[in-house]
């Protein structure tokens, strides 16, 4: 099908949600996509951060087409092997903790809450989170999401959801009652900018969480399975969460989110309070195996760190020739560029001149690239970036 014959698909059939770029993409291999025109693109932010080693990664897609061989589907109250694989997987190389299994980041968010709330027991449902956060799109999920673009045409929203500013320990002591049963942050804000958590901020909250009787969650969508150099965001402090959750790039391009618990807490999830039809099925537990695997085998972690590193002290050069870019953050594969003004411009440039950037809070400039990226790569990608700033006024 040519791009116009598909665009035009979209305009009949699909409800149009998403503000789409008129680009058809048919093709990806790594860091790089093909477009129906047969147009190539370095993509720095491939699938929104689900495509954590790249587009069609040859052991994910070996995994995934064995395993379709076998069994597509068996429901949840039967065992499969595959699921009981990759929750060892991640209790390994994380802290010990027992699993459950969904489709998304919102979903997983959705399954701590649930969790946090059960565990605290009745009349402890408040849950703390940051403003400028972002925890998914479900009703609960919105509520906990400290944006309030997200929220105003959902409003009244579920109640008991509270928020504080990141790395402001005394604000969140201040929202702490006795009904609270949980505090929610990410390690690294993802949508909110790409604001790092500070350790001293976490630490305190992990000791107002003890202190308090209350969880702390840890949502790892964005920064889990690898992205930030260590496997999980919260290693990079020294701070273990009592739930941890985790999507996107789990699958390495499959759909599958979910959460590990701490044992202790992970019971009170007992039958009947919590299910997922398609959660962990063999299919995306296959490619969460995969995934695992050959971040392990072929040194990913320790690639993420050096190349993630070594793409922001460019993008740090080029403040020197572009006073707008007012700071860089981020770790690892999770990069954030701000702005002293709106992006999208310099992001549809990028695009035109085949490099696949996003911007988020209308002025950071981000980045989720593949944890396979090299540095040659990352030199294309910001020569294309410095040509696409050139042109601003």
């Amino acid at each position: 099908m040519t791009t116009q014959e598909t665009l035009a698909l979209f305009d009949k059939y699909v409800i149009p949600n998403y503000a789409r770029m008129p680009v058809v993409f048919v093709r990806g291999e790594g860091s790089r996509l093909w477009d129906a025109d047969g147009n190539r693109y370095l993509d720095l932010f491939p699938g929104w951060g689900v495509d954590l080693l790249g587009h069609c990664h040859p052991k994910v897609i070996a995994a995934i087409r064995e395993q379709a061989g076998k069994l597509l589907h068996v429901a949840n109250n039967y065992y499969m092997e595959p699921q009981g694989i990759l929750a060892e997987m991640l209790s390994t190389c994380s802290f010990g903790g027992q699993c459950f299994f969904c489709n998304s980041g919102a979903e997983a968010n959705e399954a701590a809450i649930k969790l946090a709330r059960l565990h605290a027991g009745a009349g402890r449902h408040r849950v703390i989170t940051m403003f400028d956060s972002f925890h998914g799109r479900t009703l609960a999920t919105v509520a906990a999401t400290g944006q309030t673009k997200y929220q105003e045409p959902f409003k009244p929203l579920l109640p008991e959801f509270v928020h504080a500013p990141l790395n402001n320990l005394e604000a969140v002591q201040a929202l702490v009652e006795g009904k609270t049963a949980a505090v929610m942050v990410e390690p690294i804000q993802g949508e909110g900018g790409v604001n790092v958590a500070s350790a001293k901020f976490l630490r305190g909250l992990r000791e107002m969480c003890d202190r308090e009787g209350m969880l702390l969650i840890f949502d790892e969508v964005q920064t889990g399975c690898g992205r930030t150099g260590k496997w999980f965001g919260y290693q990079q402090t020294d701070v273990v969460p009592d739930i941890m959750t985790l999507a996107k790039g789990l699958g390495g391009g499959v759909a599958v989110g979910g959460i590990v618990a701490r044992p202790e807490v992970a019971k009170s999830l007992v039958p009947g309070t919590h299910a997922s039809t398609f959660g962990g099925n063999p299919i995306a537990c296959a490619g969460g195996i995969a995934t695992l695997r050959a971040i392990e085998e072929e040194g990913l972690l320790a690639n993420a760190e050096r190349v993630g590193a070594y793409l922001a002290e460019q993008l740090r050069k080029l403040q020197t020739g572009f006073g707008f870019i007012k700071e860089v953050r981020g770790l690892g594969m999770m990069i954030g560029a701000e702005l002293d003004r709106p992006g999208k411009a310099i992001v549809d440039r990028c695009r035109e001149q085949g490099l696949l950037i996003n911007v988020t809070h209308d002025t950071v400039l981000r980045m989720l690239p593949a944890m396979t990226l090299t540095e040659e790569e990352a030199d294309e990608g910001i020569e294309i970036l410095k040509k696409a700033m050139a042109e601003e006024d």
